[in-house]
């Protein structure tokens, strides 16, 4: 069976994968696909790992056409997700209105679990925010950094903290059991991340990975997208 393979953002994840049947019987081709930080996967794009397909941020393929790595008439828009925080599902959801709610609720956590803060969009944007909150160095020994928001999410499911938290994408959180989530950050904190997909320049299966995108940002899965956390 022919496989289209793809980089992708870890926001991307859960789509994809409520789209791999849809897939398969229009195309009868499977999806292989590899999920993490943003940029990470561009690097591995850059580094010549084979893809059909990336799906990363709107700013990322704009690069990665420019470096003529991606086909730009390929390129379209997916959704905005959210950078949001996220609880175990057993434990109460936090309210957070405001900069100094969301400094309170940083504070007061035992574990904060996020993704790469220097190659991940959520985590290298909840760096930033605790450098706005003024209490970076204050909990720094509290956060728990993964690869991806994949696995923060996981393990934030699996930790024995008294009052843990995570943050990450919307997409990440509303995909792993044993969370839920929490909110979206608050104004002056927010996120909204635009996700887009292309094709690649050395692609093996373009005409199948072209497919893909337009099931990925087709009007007849537009309640899938919003179901697993997508803005479209």
């Amino acid at each position: 069976m022919t496989t289209v393979t793809i980089l992708s953002g870890g926001a991307a994840q859960g789509l994809v994968r409520g789209l791999t049947e849809a897939f398969k019987a229009q195309t009868g081709c499977g999806i292989d696909g590899e999920f993490g930080a943003v940029g990470i996967m561009a690097d591995k794009l850059r580094a010549g790992a084979p893809a059909d397909l990336v799906i990363l941020t709107q700013a990322l393929l704009a690069k990665l056409a420019e470096e003529n790595l991606v086909v730009p008439a390929s390129i379209a828009d997916i959704g905005g997700v959210e950078t949001a925080l996220a609880v175990r599902s057993r434990d109460p959801r936090v309210t957070v209105k405001s900069e100094a709610d969301l400094r309170e609720v940083v504070r007061s956590a035992d574990a904060i679990y996020v993704p790469d803060t220097k190659a991940s969009t959520a985590g290298q944007h909840f760096a930033r925010v605790l450098d706005q909150l003024g209490i970076a160095y204050e909990v720094a020994s509290r956060l728990k950094i993964y690869p991806n928001g994949a696995t923060a999410m996981r393990e934030l499911a699996a930790s024995t903290a008294q009052r843990p938290i995570g943050c990450t994408q919307a997409t990440e959180i509303i995909g792993t059991d044993g969370i839920a989530l929490s909110g979206a950050l608050p104004s002056g904190c927010e996120l909204v991340t635009m996700y887009t997909a292309g094709v690649t320049t050395r692609a093996t299966h373009p005409d199948e990975a072209a497919a893909l995108v337009r099931l990925l940002t087709g009007a007849d899965h537009r309640e899938l997208r919003q179901r697993v956390g997508f803005a479209s």
